[in-house]
């Protein structure tokens, strides 16, 4: 399957090659941070340049064995990735689903390109992937995140209590998904 090249208006939407995972690993550090409330704990490992290397090889590997598509979206220069998109847990058969997970750099916040990411990404899972259905979850307290998902159509299908460890923490998350329609 060829890679995704996704052009938006403000962003490039893509998986990162081998020899672009730095920009990932200072798309982590620069945010650390700011994503540290929406994210499980991560040890100074996760913010090395080497732990970078290998999650990018391990994307393009998944990505080929359509287990995943970690997408990234870099501003139009290709120097900074903005923003992250990834879809995982890709279930075939009589499913067809996958679970949606993203983030935003901190200072590109509140102007629609987290928006115009996800969309974009799912456009693609529904045309390349044929995928009948993405969940997405949430912590109760993710505005931001709630109101993206409303947008883009996904629609609330449960609270989980205690669903997933984030920031050192069991978490409470709203869960989600959209249904997409595919052309037989």
């Amino acid at each position: 399957m060829k890679l995704p090249q996704i052009e938006t208006q403000n962003t490039l939407i893509q998986l990162l090659p081998i020899e672009q995972s730095n920009l990932l690993c200072e798309y982590y550090q620069r945010n650390k941070e700011h994503l540290q409330t929406w994210e499980p704990q991560r040890d100074d490992e996760f913010y090395t340049a080497a732990f970078w290397q290998k999650q990018v090889e391990s994307s393009l590997q998944m990505f080929n064995n359509k287990e995943a598509v970690r997408l990234v979206a870099l501003n139009k220069e290709r120097t900074c990735v903005i923003a992250t998109c990834n879809f995982s847990n890709i279930v075939y058969g009589c499913f067809q689903a996958c679970h949606l997970g993203y983030s935003i750099d901190k200072s590109y916040e509140g102007k629609g390109i987290m928006s115009e990411t996800v969309q974009a990404g799912i456009k693609y899972m529904q045309n390349e992937f044929k995928l009948h259905r993405i969940m997405a979850n949430h912590l109760p307290n993710n505005h931001r995140s709630a109101k993206l998902l409303k947008k883009l159509g996904f629609e609330k299908e449960g609270y989980a209590k205690d669903y997933l460890k984030i920031n050192g923490q069991w978490q409470d998350h709203v869960l989600s998904a959209l249904i997409l329609e595919q052309k037989d």
